[in-house]
């Protein structure tokens, strides 16, 4: 069953007026039924504090780049949120981050993937934007160029977090009986030799996409991966079209989901592509990806996404998607469930 929650328009006025930020903090199997009160508020108050600092920023006159990158940072050192200290462990027991930002107003691009001891990996992003001639770096590269340009670095131990632990003990029972379900030669069966994780340990990414009072956009997005990953595993993300972008001319996403699907339909950039050469909506192309795309092909998720008139969606196919947003009157709104 798909879902479409969060889709709105704001009316066209002059720059200044309408201004606007939108966060997501991962989409997946989040229930209600599935949440204690203390926990639910505790996320809500998490997605507010971002909206807040980011808000801060573009009522001052600041620019979208410096609010999603303040947004973000909030939710990478929240630990609640899958993306730097919340990140979750490798099927080696390690945290590797990927993060990624976009200037809309130069089409300028940073990021980084596969990283262990940057503190807030969307920093990195934006040095690497900023600060360099590349768009991706990765690994220990990554950090000796981040620890160059006077990012904090930590020792891997900071991201550690009983909670994402445990749950990588409990995917990795789950992954070993899969195993061995999945061996013999019994009809239907695949035989493969293990699974990445369970299906609902895909999701959880940060992102943050802004229209500022000048009319830029910006995009930021920034995840630990997926739960008992393997083989230096790199999702959407990091990688520009895919799971993060931003035009000035069009619009500014930021996804979060199965990123392989991600990758393959190029999600971000194809809503950019359809707006620009087909003419459609902010509305119609996120829910031609989100509703139509990515699940026919067997995927599922979501996104945020604000365009040049200040139009935001935020929809996505799953039980539920941590989100919020923020317009030029400061009333902060923030949802969790489909309804």
């Amino acid at each position: 069953m798909l879902f479409n929650m969060g889709l709105a328009q704001q009316k066209p006025g002059t720059a200044g007026e309408k201004y606007v930020l939108v966060i997501h903090g991962g989409a997946g199997t989040i229930l209600k039924s599935q949440m204690s009160p203390e926990k639910e508020k505790a996320y809500r108050e998490g997605l507010t504090q971002a909206l807040e600092k980011g808000y801060a920023i573009l009522k001052s006159g600041g620019s979208a780049l410096d609010a999603v990158t303040a947004a973000v940072t909030v939710l990478e050192d929240n630990p609640l949120f899958n993306a730097g200290k919340g990140a979750v462990f490798t099927h080696e027991g390690k945290n590797e981050m990927d993060a990624a930002i976009m200037d809309g107003s130069k089409q300028a691009a940073g990021s980084v993937a596969g990283v262990t001891v940057i503190r807030n990996p969307i920093l990195a992003a934006r040095a690497v934007m900023e600060k360099s001639n590349h768009v991706m770096m990765t690994g220990k590269g990554a950090e000796a160029f981040a620890a160059s340009q006077g990012i904090a670095i930590v020792d891997p131990s900071y991201f550690y977090t009983e909670e994402r632990w445990k749950s990588l003990q409990r995917v990795k029972t789950e992954d070993s009986l899969k195993t061995e379900l999945d061996h013999g030669n019994k009809p239907g069966n695949k035989g493969t030799a293990f699974q990445f994780e369970n299906k609902d340990s895909k999701f959880g990414t940060v992102g943050a996409v802004a229209l500022d009072k000048s009319g830029n956009l910006a995009a930021a997005t920034s995840t630990g991966g997926m739960t008992n990953k393997r083989y230096g595993r790199v999702g959407d993300a990091p990688i520009i079209g895919a799971g993060t972008y931003a035009n000035n001319a069009t619009c500014a996403v930021s996804c979060t989901g199965w990123g392989e699907y991600f990758i393959r339909l190029v999600v971000a950039k194809s809503i950019s592509d359809q707006m620009e050469y087909g003419h459609r909506s902010l509305d119609e192309a996120t829910r031609d990806l989100i509703m139509t795309k990515v699940p026919a092909l067997g995927g599922d998720g979501g996104l945020i996404a604000v365009d040049r008139e200040g139009n935001y969606a935020m929809p996505f196919n799953t039980e539920g998607m941590y989100r919020g947003v923020v317009k030029a009157d400061g009333k902060i709104e923030v949802y969790i469930y489909k309804h």
